[in-house]
């Protein structure tokens, strides 16, 4: 018995080392993308006191990153994102470059957990088939924190993304005198692949 207690130990020791030797301590510049689980804010109707909630729906995201360190790490990053809520039968959608400044840490092996401030800037919004004009800013900062897993050149992470404030469009629907407003700020989950080259 006492034997199989090394033999696991032994094991266990053999596998945390080769974690950590493969684990990502390359620094440099690289490309990312993947999928977006999203939904923005409410949606309120001008003629009414009611609200609708958006269903969550995918997007995607494509962009650039630089990474310096290892053990504590700086990974700024510019992302083009393609995001779409559905509000019943009407979808809004929205084009933005984000600009997270991220800040993250090794915790175990090739396991980090980062978070830092997210910059945006809408580059296009659109509500059931009409282009919003009137967003209330188009440059505005959110929040992203997550976990990743990094091996040699190639990493892999899960974030959730938020905006700190309101950001409200207003528009008019079906020609009326009063306008509706929607809610523009993101909350999404992410799901990234990146490669550092």
């Amino acid at each position: 018995m006492k034997f199989l207690k090394k033999e696991v130990l032994a094991l266990l020791v053999i596998v945390i080392s080769s974690a950590t030797c493969i684990a990502q301590t390359a620094t440099g510049f690289g490309l990312k993308g993947g999928l977006n689980y999203n939904a923005n804010g409410k949606y309120f109707e001008s003629i009414s006191n009611n609200s609708k909630n958006p269903d969550r729906n995918i997007g995607y995201h494509i962009g650039v990153f630089g990474k310096i360190g290892e053990k504590i790490y700086f990974k700024p990053e510019v992302v083009y994102t393609s995001t779409k809520s559905d509000y019943n039968d009407d979808d809004f959608s929205m084009q933005k470059l984000d600009a997270p400044l991220l800040v993250g840490a090794k915790v175990l092996g090739p396991i980090s957990v980062f978070g830092g401030p997210s910059f945006q800037y809408i580059l296009d919004t659109e509500f059931d088939g009409v282009t919003i004009k009137d967003v209330e800013n188009d440059f505005s900062v959110g929040l992203n924190f997550g976990i990743g897993l990094n091996f040699n050149k190639v990493g892999i992470d899960v974030r959730y993304e938020r905006g700190f404030n309101k950001n409200e469009a207003t528009f008019l629907q079906n020609n009326s005198i009063n306008a509706d407003r929607l809610d523009t700020r993101p909350d999404q989950l992410i799901l990234s692949l990146s490669i550092i080259l």
